[in-house]
């Protein structure tokens, strides 16, 4: 069975099919072609509330890379913004947003998962 995987704050992304990469702190263990349960939250739900699937999604690239990297190189950082979900945001942007909500500073590793919509 698929693991789950939140997509809290880019719920509308994931519906729209918008969003093609996301990053995350650890998952260092993800496999290339792995499917994942791609779900509004997984984690914390309150007695009563159940998981809300938004579909499955397969990993396509699998890599560690420092966060950092979306600011230094501007040309990466606007497009991988946009693979996020967030076309209209630059690297540095993205960068803060990411640390606002997830924690961290700008030079942590992160994973970078790509992935492609199954169903």
């Amino acid at each position: 069975m698929p693991r789950n995987i939140s997509f809290a704050l880019t719920t509308d992304q994931i519906r729209n099919r918008t969003k093609t990469v996301t990053r995350r702190k650890g998952w260092e263990f993800l496999k290339v072609c792995e499917l994942l349960n791609a779900c509004v939250k997984c984690m914390g739900l309150k007695p009563g509330e159940t998981i809300e699937r938004l579909g499955t999604i397969r990993v396509r690239d699998v890599r560690r890379e420092p966060l950092y990297r979306m600011e230094l190189d501007r040309s990466y950082g606007l497009e991988e913004a946009a693979m996020e979900g967030f076309p209209e945001m630059d690297g540095a942007g993205f960068v803060r947003m990411f640390c606002e909500h997830m924690g961290g500073e700008f030079h942590q590793e992160v994973t970078r998962i790509e992935f492609e919509y199954v169903d």
